[in-house]
């Protein structure tokens, strides 16, 4: 794996050299430190692995066990965490090598590797353009909802997507002119349509808001269609801040990665993106009461017992 070339030469004291394959002297340098530094990187890299797999893990047993929460906008958010939990998953791997500055696992699990992380990428910016759509019929169409926003055409949504993350990331040839390519298809055009989309709902969210206060201001009754419509829009502009907080994590890494900058700035972003799929459920779980009741649910071990649907009640 070519991933040496931006690595410095490290020396001790004695001006002995530490190679990744000791019998190989033409292996890239390994780095080195002590052993007090390499304790509180792999545990901290470790810690935020587990973190990010445990969280993530809390809202797939969540959104797949309750059935009150089988709805198209919680699959995709299922969906999403399932490419979060990946993501946990393989970071042991990137931390080991950010750490030994040496590549151990070959050529072949290299390139496997690089594809597999960069499609679980495609496949969560491909979830958050879902969820902007999701939310924008949801909010701007609320009558055409529940005929244009299906499970089924969600679920079938959503594999697509993960076909395509896979299928398309599978054949990549790294180029400059292909990396420009993967730019505009797989980032800038995405974008282009979750920003879009989130501008017409927070348009509409305000328009509403102002409605639904005035009427509640006049002493008028507001009905149900009127509560239906506020609770929307509070989980579009929670579903909002999650696609923000993806983009700010986003926008540099790709702005750094094609200016040419060190690489060590490039490491400190892309480990921001790792730590961003560890951000997702903190969200759920500060704007979404579903996901502190089943929590508390799963970590008691009440999720076994049969009334557990009962006690469920969604907000």
């Amino acid at each position: 794996m070519k991933r040496g070339d931006s690595l410095m030469a490290y020396e001790t004291e004695d001006h002995e050299t530490w190679y990744c394959f000791p019998a190989i002297n033409s292996s890239c340098i390994k780095g080195k430190h002590s052993r007090h530094e390499y304790n509180i990187m792999y545990m901290f890299f470790s810690l935020l692995s587990a973190w990010t797999v445990f969280l993530n893990l809390l809202v797939i047993i969540s959104i797949s066990h309750f059935k009150k929460l089988h709805t198209p906008t919680n699959l995709i958010i299922l969906s999403l965490a399932v490419a979060d939990m990946l993501v946990g998953l393989v970071m042991p791997i990137e931390a080991i090598y950010l750490i030994e500055m040496c590549w151990y696992f070959g050529d072949t699990f290299c390139g496997l590797y690089s594809i597999f992380f960069a499609m679980l990428l495609s496949a969560s910016l491909s979830n958050l353009v879902l969820i902007a759509v999701d939310r924008y019929v949801a909010v701007c169409h609320p009558l055409l909802y529940p005929q244009k926003i299906t499970m089924t055409k969600t679920l079938i949504s959503i594999c697509l997507s993960w076909v395509f993350s896979s299928t398309y990331k599978c054949s990549v040839m790294m180029s400059f002119a292909w990396g420009i390519t993967d730019l505009i298809v797989c980032f800038i055009f995405p974008c282009i349509q979750i920003i879009s989309l989130y501008l017409r709902i927070f348009y509409v969210v305000h328009q509403q808001v102002k409605v639904i206060n005035t009427l509640m201001k006049g002493g008028k009754c507001v009905n149900e269609g009127s509560v239906r419509r506020k609770s929307e829009s509070k989980a579009a502009l929670t579903l909002g801040i999650i696609v923000t907080v993806y983009l700010l994590c986003w926008i540099p890494y790709y702005i750094c990665s094609i200016s040419g900058v060190s690489s060590t700035t490039i490491t400190v972003l892309l480990w921001v993106l790792h730590i961003n799929s560890g951000l997702n459920p903190m969200v759920y779980a500060l704007f979404y009461p579903w996901f502190k009741k089943t929590v508390k649910l799963i970590l008691t071990l009440k999720i076994f017992q049969p009334n557990n649907f009962t006690k469920l009640q969604l907000s």
